[in-house]
């Protein structure tokens, strides 16, 4: 389901055209919702990613990319030369553990913590990323390698997406909900799509909580008992 297959869909399920313009761009509004609902909801595997940075020497704080939504991994990377590496995964903290266990921000090491520290802060300046504060601080340079969730490109924007070409009965009956709720619907229309967006997120969190991390050689092939 493309963008403007969504659009028809919601406009001829609620028999309304809804006022769709740079002035009062309420459809797209109500499609940017429904995703951020599903995103929050369910864990993709096809919405990972994995990137690489670099860690500076005696900085403790390192910037999240501006999509990212939650980790999976953080690990720095120590080059050997010669085609060899060495992966350290950093274990997730509070960051009051990390200041409690090393006090002196000029204690150096390989760090081995990590903690969500909060957007940075530029004079003045609140950046909207998030930044990880790492323990020790490094004591030298070395890459890291961020395994994340992460918001993709609205449909809105890109036309199509993987949401929209794979499940997009979970994106429509999520757009039906704020739709209706626009609307100011009647409690019986309200509840009606609630429980198919209910029904089809069920599906979804099936196939991305459930299917994407499992296998049949460690658990078996799904099956239904017979009785």
């Amino acid at each position: 389901m493309t963008y403007d297959e969504l659009v028809t869909a919601v406009s001829d399920y609620c028999e309304n055209t809804f006022v769709n313009t740079v002035a009062r761009p309420d459809m797209d509004t109500m499609i940017r919702q429904a995703e951020q609902k599903i995103y929050n909801t369910v864990q993709l595997a096809s919405l990972r990613k994995n990137m690489t940075g670099t860690i500076n020497a005696n900085n403790k704080y390192l910037a999240c990319p501006p999509d990212y939504l939650s980790t999976y991994s953080l690990a720095v990377v120590e080059d050997y030369g010669l085609a060899t590496e060495k992966y350290t995964f950093l274990l997730n903290k509070d960051v009051n553990f990390i200041r409690e266990a090393y006090p002196n921000s000029k204690s150096v090491g390989l760090p081995k913590y990590y903690a969500i520290f909060g957007p940075s802060v530029a004079g003045v300046v609140v950046a909207t990323e998030l930044t990880l504060i790492m323990g020790p601080t490094p004591d030298l340079t070395y890459t890291a390698e961020l395994h994340y969730y992460y918001y993709p490109e609205s449909i809105v924007t890109a036309g199509t997406t993987w949401l929209g070409e794979h499940f997009d009965s979970a994106l429509l009956n999520g757009t039906l909900v704020e739709a209706i709720r626009y609307m100011k619907g009647e409690a019986d229309l309200v509840a009606l799509y609630q429980t198919m967006y209910s029904e089809s997120i069920s599906l979804l969190k099936n196939l991305g909580d459930g299917k994407q991390r499992a296998d049949a050689y460690r658990d078996g092939q799904l099956r239904i008992p017979v009785r």
